[in-house]
């Protein structure tokens, strides 16, 4: 296995644990979340990857003029230079062939790197996502909506990669770091690319949150509908759902699934998903998680389960609360933060839950990140109506 990368010793921010053998940085994270999170319930061992490179089915490259010629890569920590570089050993061999397919393309439409201090130029960023059977989706991020040539760049990358099933023009003008603007133009192809997770198929689009690691997010979802114990009479509640990647998993195993997202596009996508599957029993609310679990709540709502997915930022105080008035007979936590993990178990355990057991999956190997899915029960549940 090569760990050999031209870019790490320039600082590239992308896998920072690189040069660590794998085992080494499978024991770091495992310390780290025995101190975090072991006082509350035993935390068991980090299930890592067989092969913990290529796994990234996302991959978000920027545009640079360097030497009077168009590049992309990614920035080197901490700043906005760009280090080219089309052989990223984290992401799918599939997105670093159609990486440098696209700047092969950009440059034969002559196309030019947008300055960010003289904002001048058309190419911001380029976005791909991959399928599992290697079919991807291309994003090209511009200032504006002005791409002269885009059909001659499509015609291109046909040829160049015919994998890409594709392609996108998102234009965002903002002069921030955010690299995805609200508009977008379909230049080729559906919008979308499919991929299945867990034998569900979902549509992925730019901006769709999606897992980057197929297949330990895999091992993490089936270890989340481990812990839900579903038998098919439940009501699930899966809050913080995004395009509905829990609650369409666990819809065959449920009675019913009602999935909360505050991303008017992601819920939109979460019930095409469900269309798309021919599944019935799951439907989609756009609303803040926190506001529509308060008043779910308050309405007297019970499910059996709630699912929790929060962003990094953890879930909220008031969302805790509602959760408790809920009185489901598990809640099953999925982490992409140990800490904020930490916090929001002291909050659940202060209202009488417990945690039963951590189940951590390295989902972001070469990185210092790690999910965790933690099991939580009342300590004196009620008769559950």
């Amino acid at each position: 296995m090569t760990t050999t990368c031209l870019n790490f010793t320039k600082k590239c921010g992308g896998c920072p644990l690189l040069a660590m053998p794998y085992r080494e940085q499978l024991a770091q994270k495992q310390a780290r979340l025995q101190e975090l999170l072991g006082g509350f319930a035993p935390v068991k061992a980090v299930q890592g990857m067989a092969d913990p490179l290529h796994y990234r089915n996302k991959a978000i490259a920027s545009f640079a003029a360097q030497h009077g010629k168009l590049v992309c890569g990614l920035y080197a920590e901490g700043t906005h230079k760009v280090l080219p570089g089309a052989d990223c050993l984290l992401q799918e061999d599939i997105l670093n062939k159609t990486l440098a397919a696209v700047l092969d393309a950009a440059r034969t439409c002559r196309w030019t790197a947008y300055d960010e201090d003289r904002g001048t130029g058309l190419l911001r960023h380029m976005v791909l996502r991959s399928s599992a059977d290697g079919k991807v989706l291309v994003t090209l991020v511009t200032p504006g909506p002005e791409l002269p040539g885009s059909k001659n760049f499509c015609a291109a990358m046909r040829k160049k990669a015919p994998w890409v099933v594709s392609i996108l023009q998102n234009i965002n003008p903002t002069r921030t770091s955010a690299v995805l603007g609200n508009r977008e133009k379909t230049l080729y192809g559906p919008g979308f690319v499919l991929d299945t997770l867990c034998g569900t198929q979902f549509a992925i689009s730019s901006r769709s949150f999606y897992q980057v690691n197929r297949t330990q997010t895999e091992v993490l979802y089936k270890k989340a509908l481990e812990l839900a114990r579903l038998t098919g009479r439940e009501t699930v509640v899966d809050a913080y759902c995004g395009i509905g990647t829990i609650g369409l998993c666990a819809a065959p195993q449920a009675k019913q699934v009602i999935g909360v997202e505050r991303n008017p596009a992601a819920v939109k996508d979460a019930a095409a998903n469900a269309r798309r599957n021919k599944i019935a029993n799951a439907h989609f609310v756009c609303a803040d998680a926190t506001e529509w679990m308060t008043a779910a709540a308050g309405e007297g709502l019970r499910p059996d389960v709630v699912f929790l997915d929060p962003p990094r930022a953890g879930s909220t105080p008031e969302c805790i609360t509602a959760v408790n008035k809920m009185k489901p007979r598990r809640v099953v936590y999925v982490s992409c933060d140990p800490e904020t993990l930490a916090r929001d178990v002291a909050a659940f355990t202060r209202l009488g839950w417990r945690a039963a057991k951590f189940c951590p999956v390295d989902l972001f190997p070469q990185t210092r990140h790690v999910e965790t899915v933690c099991q939580l029960v009342l300590r004196n549940p009620a008769v559950h109506i």
